[in-house]
C-alpha cells in the first residue's frame, strides 16, 4: 500500500488556504477544450512567445484586430463545449462547505468564460464572485497584476492564498505576487505520488495544453509549492490547509499524521495508530507498562473528574490497571493560587478511589489559555504481561457494549442546556436524571471483568464521535470488517428525548462511559452474566466480520448505512 504522508511547503513548513484562485483553460475546464497551437498557427505567433504578447506587439493596427479576432472566435466558439476536468466539481463542493472564496484569474475574455461556465453543470457562476480577465485591462499572467487585484478586492493576505494553473504562467504569477501556488499536471500516472482514482488515464499528447513553446513539464512547473496531477490531489492538498472542526482530528487525516512515525525501540509492543488509546511498553519479563495521554477540551463542569477518567479509561483498554497519572495545568491570567489548589485537590480527589497516584506533572499560569486546561498522562502495567491488541479480533467475536450510547454526552448537555431541555418539554426530574450519567464515566469495572474472561480480544472506549466513531475506529485498529444490528443498540429514553429535543443523533455523540468489547462466540453468555451481575447493563450489538475494513449495518435483517461524523454532534450546539 503507498504511503501517504502530509503535504507541506518546501521548506516544510505548515500552511493555511484562506481562498483558492483557479486558472481558466485546462484547470477548471479540461485541457484540449481551446486549441492554442491552431490559434497559434492561425495567427502566425512564434514559438516560445505568449499569444497576446504577440498580439500586443504587432505593430500594424488593421493586421493587430485581424488576429486579436481569430483569438476571440476561437474562445467563443471553444465557450460552449467547455467540459469541467477531472475532479473540478468535487473540488468546488469541498470548497464551498468550507466556505473558501474563488475566483478566476485567466487571459481569456469575459464573455468567453461566462459562457463556458453557464455550460458547466455543478458550477454557479455565483460560485465565483471575483474574476480577472484581459478585458480588464490589466496586466496579463505572468504579470502579477491580475492576482494583485484580487488580493485587494478580497481583503486577504498573499501568503494564505493559493494559484492553481496548468502553465508555466500561473506559477510565475503567483509567486510574484507573493501567493501558494500549485501546478496542476493534468496526468494520472505515479511520478507526483499520492492516489488518483484508477478510472482516470493520463492526458493524451494532442490534447495537453501548449501555449508557447513545448517546454518540459519541469520547465513549467518550477518554482511551484505544490505538484499534482489532477484535482481529486489538489483536493486533498488544499484540505490540509483548511481549518478543522472542533473534537477529534478527522480519522482519514490523523491516519496520514501518524502512519510514518518510525518505532525503534522492541520494547514497544502498541504504539502510535488509528483507533489506538494508548501505547505498551515492555519493562520486563512479568509486567507490560502502558501509557495514554489526553486533555480534556470539552468539559467545563468536573474536569478533573473527566481529566482522571479519560485517561484511565484508555489504559484500561489495553489491558491494564492504571497506576500513575501525571497531569500539565494550563491557566489563564487573572487565575488566583486558590483556583489552582482547588483543580489540584480535586484532581487528587478523582484518582482516589480508583488507587491512581498523581505522581507528578507541571503547572503554569498563560495567556495561551482562555480557560483552565488539563492534559493528563495516565501509566498502568499490564500483569503477566497480557496486553489487549485489537488485531487479536477474530471473525465470528461477538460484540458486547455496556451500559448504553452518548453518556457522557447526555450528561454534559443536561448540565449545560438544561434550559432549552426545559423548553422543550423536558422535566426538572428528567434533567437532573440525565445530568447525573457523568457519574458512569467509568468504564473501569466492566474493563477489569472482562479482562478475567478468556476470550475477550479487544476493548475499546466510546469517546468523541459516538458509537458510530469508536466502530470505525475499533475495525480499524484490528483490521477487521465489522457487522452491527442498530435494532440491537441500547439508547437511554433520557438520551433519546434529548436528542430529540436538541436536533442531534445519539450514534455521533460523545460516549464516555461505554465499553466496546469483542469475545469469542463461546465466551459471550459467560461474559454478559458477569458483567450484568455487577449491575452494569451490557449487550451483544454486533459481530466481527473477516479482514478489511467498513462497517455492515444492519436494523434487524433490513441492510441499512452506518452513520459517519465529521464531528462529534455535542459540537454543533455551539457552532
Amino acid at each position: 500500500m503507498t504511503r501517504r504522508t502530509p503535504p507541506f511547503l518546501p521548506d516544510g513548513r505548515p500552511y493555511k488556504v484562506s481562498a483558492v484562485l483557479f486558472d481558466f483553460d485546462g484547470t477548471l475546464t479540461q485541457p484540449g477544450d481551446l486549441d492554442f497551437e491552431a490559434i497559434r498557427v492561425a495567427v502566425d505567433c512564434p514559438v516560445g512567445v505568449g499569444l497576446l504578447e504577440y498580439l500586443d506587439g504587432v505593430a500594424d493596427a488593421n493586421e493587430r484586430r485581424r488576429k486579436e479576432a481569430i483569438l476571440e472566435h476561437a474562445e467563443i466558439a471553444a465557450a460552449g463545449k467547455g467540459r469541467l476536468n477531472q475532479g473540478a466539481l468535487e473540488l468546488v463542493a469541498l470548497l464551498r462547505r468550507h466556505r473558501i472564496p474563488m475566483a478566476v484569474i485567466t487571459r481569456n475574455r469575459l464573455e468567453a468564460v461566462e459562457r463556458t461556465m453557464a455550460s458547466l453543470a455543478g458550477i454557479e457562476r455565483d460560485d465565483f464572485p471575483y474574476v480577472v480577465t484581459r478585458d480588464m485591462g490589466l496586466g496579463p499572467k505572468p504579470r502579477p497584476d491580475g492576482v494583485l487585484h484580487l488580493l485587494a478586492e478580497m481583503g486577504l493576505e498573499a501568503a494564505e492564498v493559493l494559484l492553481i494553473g496548468d502553465h508555466a504562467y500561473d506559477i510565475q504569477a503567483g509567486r510574484a505576487a507573493g501567493t501558494m501556488t500549485m501546478f496542476l499536471r493534468n496526468h494520472s500516472d505515479d511520478q507526483a505520488g499520492g492516489d488518483a482514482p484508477e478510472e482516470m488515464g493520463a492526458v493524451p499528447a494532442d490534447r495537453q495544453r501548449v501555449e508557447t513553446s513545448p517546454e518540459s513539464e519541469a520547465q513549467r512547473a518550477a518554482g511551484a509549492d505544490f505538484i499534482v496531477r489532477d484535482l481529486h490531489e489538489a483536493a486533498r492538498v488544499i484540505r490540509y490547509g483548511l481549518p478543522l472542526p472542533l473534537g477529534k482530528l478527522p480519522a482519514e487525516l490523523l491516519e496520514e499524521s501518524i502512519e510514518g512515525i518510525e518505532i525503534a525501540d522492541p520494547a514497544v509492543l502498541v504504539s502510535a495508530r488509528l483507533g489506538e488509546d494508548a501505547a505498551a511498553i515492555d519493562i520486563r519479563a512479568e509486567e507490560v507498562l502502558v501509557l495514554a495521554s489526553d486533555p480534556i477540551t470539552l468539559a467545563s463542569d468536573s474536569p478533573a473528574r473527566y481529566a482522571v477518567l479519560a485517561n484511565a479509561n484508555d489504559v484500561a483498554t489495553s489491558g491494564a490497571v492504571p497506576r500513575w497519572m501525571l497531569t500539565t495545568l494550563l491557566f489563564p491570567p487573572g487565575t488566583t493560587a486558590s483556583q489552582v489548589a482547588a483543580l489540584v485537590r480535586d484532581i487528587q480527589e478523582s484518582c482516589r478511589p480508583w488507587g491512581i497516584s498523581l505522581c507528578g506533572g507541571h503547572t503554569e499560569i498563560t495567556d495561551a489559555v482562555s480557560r483552565p486546561l488539563i492534559s493528563g498522562t495516565m501509566a498502568g502495567t499490564a500483569p503477566g504481561g497480557r496486553v489487549l491488541d485489537k488485531r487479536d479480533m477474530r471473525e465470528g467475536d461477538r460484540i458486547l457494549l455496556t451500559k448504553g450510547v452518548a453518556v457522557e454526552g447526555t450528561g454534559l448537555i443536561a448540565r449545560e442546556y438544561g434550559g432549552r431541555l426545559a423548553a422543550g418539554g423536558m422535566s426538572a426530574a428528567d434533567i437532573a436524571e440525565a445530568a447525573a450519567f457523568l457519574d458512569r464515566m467509568s468504564i473501569l469495572p466492566e474493563a477489569r471483568l472482562a479482562l478475567e474472561s478468556p476470550g475477550v480480544t479487544a476493548l475499546h472506549d466510546v469517546t468523541e464521535g459516538g458509537l458510530a466513531t469508536a466502530v470505525s475506529e475499533l475495525g480499524a485498529a484490528g483490521g477487521r470488517r465489522l457487522r452491527l444490528d442498530l435494532a440491537a443498540i441500547p439508547i437511554y429514553p433520557q438520551t433519546r428525548r434529548i436528542c430529540a429535543i436538541m436536533g442531534l443523533d445519539p450514534l455521533g455523540l460523545i460516549g464516555s462511559g461505554s465499553l466496546l468489547i469483542t469475545c469469542s462466540a463461546d465466551q459471550t453468555d459467560a461474559l454478559v452474566a458477569a458483567i450484568s451481575r455487577a449491575g452494569i447493563e451490557v449487550a451483544v450489538i454486533g459481530e466481527v466480520g473477516g479482514e478489511g475494513r467498513g462497517v455492515q449495518a444492519y436494523y434487524g435483517t433490513e441492510p441499512v448505512e452506518w452513520p459517519r461524523f465529521e464531528r462529534d454532534e455535542v459540537s454543533r450546539l455551539s457552532g
